[in-house]
């Protein structure tokens, strides 16, 4: 299957997913409203609300409850953005200004946490406490992962164990915390819900390594923002870390320029994407990457053969092979 195949899929679902999202950013607060509807109309792949609802289809019917935790996932990922960016000091998002560039970092920041805050108002509502830790967890881990990345920014001693616990957190857990989910809609058993929990949670790891990858090799008009933003932002991901190990001590010092500068100064765009050229340091990170989606394709042994199946077993490879 392919992406259209998959949105084809789940179509009339996701439509509600939609419609449960406009309604819920809906606040008497005007600036909340506007930003809500602004995040939504730039779009996304919703990757995330897909997968909960894959998952609750491949284990059984799931309750009525699947659209509006589709659309509580999808909640916590835009405030995870919102708050990203404030951070990074973005001015684009998605091919378009950021809501703090747009806003200003008092009133996006404030808008983060009423997205945070809807977002549980909405699971509470549906008196399961099972999803309840599943998602207080997975939000404290995307917490840490980015107290733990901005500790780490500066840092000469960053290990590759480091890099790959800040993809779990950033990104892993909610893409496992979205699977685990879907299972619990159905009422799968133990073994299931662990299995899909595990296919997330490697899913979610080759999917920011893939991001990692393309914020060296893609361009701004597909990516939505600049390239290179991470090194700009003072961030080592794996494909510079990867450099760093291979490459001459002058060329390490021109990295660690830019990584101290957070610009291009001393140092050119191309300078630093011909260190990483030179050292096949994006197809080692592919390599990494395709290992923890062949991972997550093993946790699907479990189950018998659907279309469901089918749609999760072709995400792993849409992944690996994605522009954007």
């Amino acid at each position: 299957m392919d992406r259209q195949d998959i949105f084809n899929l789940l179509k009339d679902d996701l439509q509600q997913v939609e419609t449960e999202f406009a309604r819920q950013s809906r606040s008497s607060v005007r600036t909340v409203s506007d930003i809500g509807k602004y995040l939504q109309e730039g779009g996304g792949k919703r990757i995330r609300p897909c997968l909960l609802l894959l998952c609750a289809k491949l284990c059984g019917t799931p309750d009525s409850s699947a659209i509006q935790l589709a659309a509580v996932v999808e909640f916590i990922h835009t405030a995870t953005l919102v708050h990203d960016d404030i951070i990074d000091g973005a001015d684009t998002r998605r091919g378009r200004s950021s809501v703090n560039h747009k806003w200003g970092n008092q009133i996006t920041v404030l808008v983060g946490d009423w997205l945070y805050m809807q977002s549980f108002v909405l699971a509470l509502r549906q008196r399961n406490f099972h999803v309840l830790d599943i998602l207080i967890d997975l939000t404290q881990k995307m917490v840490e992962g980015e107290l733990i990345q901005l500790e780490l920014n500066g840092q000469e001693q960053v290990t590759e164990e480091q890099l790959l616990e800040i993809s779990r957190r950033k990104t892993a857990y909610l893409f496992s915390g979205c699977s685990r989910i879907g299972a619990t809609l159905s009422q799968a058993s133990q073994e299931q819900e662990e299995a899909l929990a595990q296919y997330g949670l490697n899913l979610g790891v080759a999917f920011q390594l893939i991001d990692d990858v393309l914020d060296f090799s893609s361009s701004q008009q597909v990516l939505g923002k600049p390239v290179l933003s991470d090194l700009m932002e003072g961030k080592i991901t794996l494909p510079l870390l990867y450099a760093l190990e291979r490459c001459s001590p002058e060329e390490g010092k021109k990295i660690w320029q830019v990584l101290k500068e957070k610009q291009f100064n001393t140092v050119s765009r191309q300078d630093i994407l011909r260190i990483i050229e030179k050292y096949d340091t994006l197809v080692r990170v592919q390599a990494r990457a395709r290992a923890f989606a062949d991972l997550a394709l093993q946790k699907l042994q479990l189950f018998p053969a659907s279309v469901y199946r089918d749609a999760l077993f072709s995400i792993p490879e849409q992944i690996l092979t994605r522009v954007r």
